[in-house]
């Protein structure tokens, strides 16, 4: 069940339950790195890295969910390295998606290089198990401008990994850069959704693992605009909408300064995401929620 928690006395910094985490980590989305050092997207990128640094000292990972660059460019990945440089000792090991803006500038295989080459990551899509929890990323295999394309091999690619060490008793993550239709903040058609071309297809597959708990951006809405969170309701995955660390975008369809991203902490009945911003290192009182662990959590 996808319960909130905004209020509640016991939603605070990690270690402060009654029980310790058995794995802990953070979920940031559209960095939008530029070239020019000063700009406001790069301070931002600096205050969530020194924010996580600060405070999550226990974190497992930060998973970073795309548009890690304004437009793909090297120099513009040469800063966000740089910038990490900066505070990675500190840090846990990042692991990425792309966004739209990494890859739809430009030739598709030159900008994936780029990703990979300053990244590490495979694209398009990859996974990792960390501490015995499935990590599953998404990305589009060709350049839109908006949207995400995932072929029929990703799809089956990632209903086989959802399968992998199946148990219905642990949660698995799924990180894609753009937002199913009509689920978070952001992607009502009604806000001009921008998404998944296969958008039924990849609902098909998430129907099949209502244990799944998948995180998006793209969209930049604010954690406190509604709609952070979808409810599977047992009968597919609970979703998560990150909001963005450049910059958020309102209900009233607005560009509105700021940097807000999600700390997830895992216990074995369940699992707990609070909204955090980076740029007063402070809790978003509105987003908190506790999702039940397991196949069929989302049922009452």
């Amino acid at each position: 069940m996808l319960k909130p928690l905004a209020g509640e006395s016991r939603v605070f910094p990690a270690g402060e339950d009654e029980r310790t985490p058995i794995i802990s980590f953070q979920v940031i989305t559209d960095t939008h790195v530029t070239t020019d050092p000063e700009h406001l997207h790069n301070e931002h990128w600096m205050q969530a890295l020194q924010d996580i640094a600060a405070h999550a000292a226990s974190s497992i990972g930060i998973m970073h969910v795309g548009d890690v660059t304004d437009r793909g460019l090297r120099a513009e990945y040469e800063e966000f390295a740089r910038i990490w440089d900066i505070y990675k000792a500190d840090l846990p090991p990042i692991w990425l998606t792309y966004g739209n803006h990494d890859i739809f500038l430009g030739d598709l295989e030159s900008q994936l290089s780029l990703y990979e080459k300053f990244t590490g990551m495979k694209a398009p899509y990859h996974d990792v198990w960390l501490q015995d929890y499935h990590f599953i990323f998404l990305g589009s295999e060709q350049g839109l401008k908006d949207f995400a394309y995932l072929s029929a091999d990703q799809l089956s690619w990632l209903d086989h990994k959802l399968n992998e060490r199946a148990d219905a008793a642990k949660p698995k993550f799924v990180f894609l850069h753009q937002p199913l239709k009509d689920t978070v903040a952001g992607s009502l058609e009604s806000q001009g959704w921008f998404g998944v071309t296969q958008d039924k297809e990849l609902k098909e597959v998430l129907e099949k693992h209502p244990e799944a708990i998948m995180f998006s951006g793209h969209t930049h809405w604010e954690l406190e605009a509604g709609l952070t969170a979808f409810d599977g309701k047992g009968e597919t995955a609970v979703l998560f909408n990150c909001s963005s660390v450049a910059y958020l975008w309102t209900n009233e369809d607005e560009y509105k300064e700021g940097s807000q991203g999600l700390y997830v902490d895992v216990y074995e009945d369940k699992v707990i995401v609070r909204g955090r911003d980076f740029t007063t290192s402070a809790w978003v009182a509105s987003t908190a929620y506790e999702v039940g662990a397991g196949k069929g959590a989302g049922s009452p």
